[in-house]
């Protein structure tokens, strides 16, 4: 049986056969000795890695070792409320952090990885624990972000409506115009969209804009 350690664009922790093209952590043990995930988060870190670095190697989900989870991108992470990695994607750390000074250009506000990810915590999930989303006009968001239509997620992308599945984009519909629609990527990550940060996305999607690559079927 696959572990429980893929992420869906909701945050949800599921199992799945399918692999990620990114790896990510939410700041350190989330599962038990039989690699089963007992806490949906340890601290306000939450992360998104490259699988590879500098050929560093990793048994997933040892005993006491912070909890390996996998996406399929890195729309997908964001959207689940993770940032790039300051450490193993550093070039993509900076430039989302540059984003997020541009979103603030009019507010005093620190933009170190600290002080994104406390602010981040308040958009990703409440008090509860349950995941927070927000209303907007969906001719008002850029690409990369996810929303929610009829119960499913879908990558808004130029004109279209991308459907997530574990195994890559799988449908393209054009995107509906005067529609109000729950977007599931936290506010400030849709901010720095819109200020320039464009998020590395599955090579289905390209595929379903027709580049040549080979389409996912569903």
């Amino acid at each position: 049986m696959p572990l429980q350690n893929r992420v869906d664009p909701y945050g949800t922790i599921f199992r799945s056969p399918a692999r990620g093209t990114m790896m990510g952590n939410r700041g350190g043990v989330l599962h038990n000795e039989e690699r089963m995930i007992v806490r949906r988060y340890k601290s306000r870190r939450w992360i998104a890695c490259l699988l590879d670095f500098r050929g560093r190697w990793r048994r997933v989900m040892t005993p006491g070792r912070y909890t390996e989870l996998f996406f399929l991108d890195e729309a997908v992470a964001f959207a689940a409320g993770h940032r790039p990695c300051a450490e193993c994607r550093r070039d993509r750390f900076l430039a989302f952090q540059n984003a997020w000074k541009l979103r603030r250009a009019n507010r005093l506000q620190a933009a170190r990885a600290g002080d994104i990810d406390l602010v981040l915590h308040r958009y990703r999930i409440d008090e509860k624990g349950r995941k927070v989303t927000y209303k907007a006009p969906l001719r008002s968001l850029p690409n990369g972000c996810f929303i929610e239509i009829d119960g499913a997620a879908s990558l808004v992308w130029d004109d279209a409506l991308l459907l997530w599945t574990p195994d890559g984009y799988a449908k393209k519909a054009p995107r509906p115009r005067g529609m109000t629609v729950t977007v599931l990527t936290p506010r400030p990550i849709v901010e720095c969209f819109r200020h320039g940060y464009q998020p590395e996305t599955h090579a289905s999607r390209a595929a379903l804009a027709g580049y040549g690559i080979a389409m996912v079927r569903p």
